[in-house]
């Protein structure tokens, strides 16, 4: 695990550490060739300079966010952003956070992606890629 995300996992309480743990691992074995790193203060992996999906502490809990969720067509990831293309779910205890779920969205992450690492310079305007 990148050092910089197990920082971050570690300033978790014990509940929401076991669930950063997970997603960490998990992500990691499903997205091997991906960047990570912690970006605007909150571990995120990324292919191609583009981000896929990452993790923050919020009130409700952990929100596992996909850049390009709202288009997986996934119940699951029902929190939808207003503006983009994001969708989530937020877990606050690791029995809570299903694999076989996360590896899925974790593979519809790589087949379904907008081009975020150009939104600057497109003006606010998505273009999407894959």
């Amino acid at each position: 695990m990148n050092p910089e995300i197990a920082k971050y996992n570690e300033k978790q309480d014990s509940d929401h550490r076991e669930v950063c743990d997970l997603l960490a691992q998990e992500i990691d074995r499903n997205l091997p060739e991906a960047e990570n790193k912690i970006w605007h203060a909150h571990p995120v992996w990324f292919l191609d300079g583009n981000p896929i999906v990452g993790y923050s502490k919020q009130k409700p809990g952990i929100r596992l966010m996909f850049w390009s969720g709202a288009d997986f067509g996934e119940v699951g990831l029902d929190v939808r952003g207003a503006k983009f293309k994001d969708a989530s779910i937020f877990f606050n205890h690791v029995s809570e956070v299903s694999i076989s779920d996360l590896g899925r969205w974790v593979k519809k992450g790589i087949a379904v992606q907008w081009d975020y690492k150009n939104i600057v310079k497109r003006k606010g305007r998505l273009e999407r890629l894959l």
